[in-house]
Formats: structure tokens, C-alpha cells, sequence
């Protein structure tokens, strides 16, 4: 696997877990860490200092105990903002920031800020450059290869990047206009990776080793973000890894190693967050990690009436212990 530098810092391997908004928190971040990512970065932070002291903003920022390199991604449309949100989150102990351009969510463009930037070129310009100035941490951005497939500038804004001095550089292989759906454009980010010298990592449609292998051979890209395959399924950064390296399949993880994953991630969430927050946010979580599974949709919709922690630890325990007995069932 070839070494992937962020400024200073030598990731493990050539595997992040992409920024996602009510995914990524820290006790995911941990996990996805521990299971076999080189990096990890926050959920997106916006630029306005002054929305901070909401309690979701807070819950959003650096941590203790969070893994390092510890990336943060901020989002806005405003060079001032966004540099003295660089500089804030530095204080609070951030070594890498990311400037979010990727983002496609109305809400987000619609405020000028995500993936409705890469209209304005000498805007990202700007932004790119007041950012950089402003820290002496590495400056990540992460794009869309364009607004539309009419104008598509990945290329052009790269080179931008580059010359601001942006560390690295995440392209997701579609346009805002095609939000998820489509196939990645694997072949403009290897457009995009052979216009400038600096790391550029591919983003979109990985979900399995065998994708990550064909994706850095089709793109040459030095990395690749994983997003949305992640999420019920931590354990990929491993699976991949291990298939890059070896060239050999790992072996899916048994039931029991879900089960304990799984308990752990919600007793991480509900220490995290605190029970009624922690209970709600488990949903989501644990409805993905058992997406797969038999009985899934029957105990989902048991599983988010519960209001406690201890009837959400239960709940998994049983549904767990019912497919041990089915499969030694089968087994016999």
C-alpha cells in the first residue's frame, strides 16, 4: 500500500472515514479507528462561531480522546468565517482542518456553502487562501467533480487548491446535481489526480474491497474516502486493508463479533450523548449495523419504541441470542 502524508502526518494506511453529518461522531469515529481507518474526520462544523454554543455544535467538535491526526471539516461560504472558524478549532485542538465543497444538501447550498461553491472559483479562491493563512495545521478540501455535468471544474478547482497550498484533496465522483445517485465519474478524479501533485483521494460507491482495489487502479488516487458503506459496517477499513495488502479476503465477522461491536457503539453512544439523546440516536445505528440480518425490519420497528438504555441493551441481547439458536439449529 503506498504512504498517504497529510502535512506532517504519516497515515497507517491509504483508508478515511469521510465526514458525514449525524454519522461520524466520536464514538464512531473511534470505532471506525480501531477497526482498520488510517484517518477519521468530524461531521461537518459550520463556520459561524457563534451557533458553537449549541449543544449540537459542541457535540460536533474535538474531544477528548479523539483519535490523531484529529481532522476537523468546517463548512461556510464567508473567508473571514471560515478562517477564524480554523483558527478556533485549532485552539481546540484540531491538527488537520477540512473545508467541506462537497456537500450537496439543500440546506447547505443553499447558504452558499458545500458543493455550491465550486460556482464561484475566485470565491473558492479566497476561501481556500484566507484558510490557509490563517493556521499552521494542514488544509484539507474536499470537492464534487463539478454544479452540473454542464460544469464540471474539478480540474480547474484543484488546481486552485494546489496553489493555495491545500494539503490534500477529497473528490467525490459526482456533480451537486446528481446528489447519490448514478455511477461515480471514477474517471474524472483520475483526471483530477494526474492536473496537480498533490494527495487526492477517491470518494464514492467503495463499499467493498474488491471496489477499493478497481477504484485506486482506475483513479491512481493516493487514498479513499468511505462514507455511506460504513455506516452498520465499521469492520470495512479492516476487510479492505487487509485485501490491499494481501490481496486475500477477510473473512466476514461472526455473529458474535457484530453483537459485541454493536454493544459497544451503544454504550459508547449513551455515555457520549446521555440517555435520552443517546437512545434516539442508537436507532439509527443499530437499524443499519441489522439492515442484512433476518428479522431486521420486525425488530426495528420494537427496537425504536424503546426509550431506555438498559431495554436497548436488552433488545439486541435477545434478537442476537435468537439467531445463535436459529443458526445452531440449522447447523445441526
Amino acid at each position: 500500500m503506498s504512504v498517504v502524508r497529510i502535512g506532517p502526518y504519516t497515515l497507517p494506511n491509504q483508508l478515511i472515514l469521510a465526514p458525514m453529518a449525524g454519522v461520524t461522531d466520536q464514538p464512531f469515529r473511534q470505532l471506525c479507528r480501531r477497526l482498520g481507518a488510517g484517518l477519521v474526520v468530524s461531521e461537518m462544523v459550520t463556520s459561524d462561531v457563534r451557533l458553537w454554543n449549541s449543544r449540537k455544535s459542541s457535540l460536533r467538535m474535538i474531544h477528548n480522546g479523539d483519535p490523531e491526526p484529529r481532522s476537523v471539516q468546517i463548512a461556510g461560504g464567508d473567508p473571514e468565517m471560515l478562517a477564524e472558524a480554523a483558527r478556533r478549532n485549532v485552539e481546540l485542538g484540531a491538527q488537520i482542518i477540512d473545508i467541506n465543497m462537497g456537500c450537496p444538501a439543500k440546506k447547505v447550498c443553499n447558504k452558499a456553502a458545500g458543493s455550491a461553491l465550486l460556482k464561484d472559483e475566485e470565491l473558492v479562491a479566497a476561501i481556500l487562501d484566507a484558510v490557509v493563512k490563517a493556521v499552521d495545521v494542514p488544509v484539507t478540501l474536499k470537492i464534487r467533480t463539478g454544479w452540473d455535468r454542464a460544469n464540471k471544474n474539478g480540474i480547474s478547482v484543484a488546481k486552485i487548491a494546489e496553489q493555495a497550498g491545500i494539503s490534500a484533496l477529497a473528490v467525490h465522483g459526482r456533480t451537486r446535481a446528481d446528489l447519490y445517485t448514478g455511477q461515480a465519474e471514477y474517471d474524472t478524479i483520475a483526471a483530477i489526480k494526474q492536473a496537480v501533485r498533490i494527495p487526492v483521494f477517491a470518494n464514492g460507491d467503495i463499499d467493498s474491497p474488491h471496489k477499493a482495489r478497481s477504484v485506486l487502479a482506475a483513479t491512481g488516487a493516493d487514498g479513499l474516502l468511505i462514507g455511506r458503506a460504513a455506516q452498520g459496517r465499521p469492520w470495512i477499513f479492516r476487510e479492505i486493508a487487509h485485501y490491499l495488502a494481501t490481496g486475500q479476503e477477510l473473512a466476514a465477522p461472526p455473529l458474535h463479533e457484530i453483537e459485541r461491536i454493536l454493544l459497544e457503539h451503544l454504550s459508547a453512544l449513551h455515555a457520549f450523548y446521555g440517555e435520552v439523546m443517546g437512545v434516539r440516536i442508537a436507532r439509527k445505528h443499530v437499524g443499519w449495523y441489522l439492515a442484512t440480518l433476518p428479522g431486521a425490519r420486525e425488530f426495528r420497528t420494537d427496537f425504536n419504541r424503546l426509550d431506555s438504555t438498559d431495554a436497548q441493551y436488552t433488545h439486541v441481547r435477545q434478537f442476537f441470542a435468537a439467531r445463535h439458536n436459529k443458526d445452531n439449529e440449522v447447523a445441526a
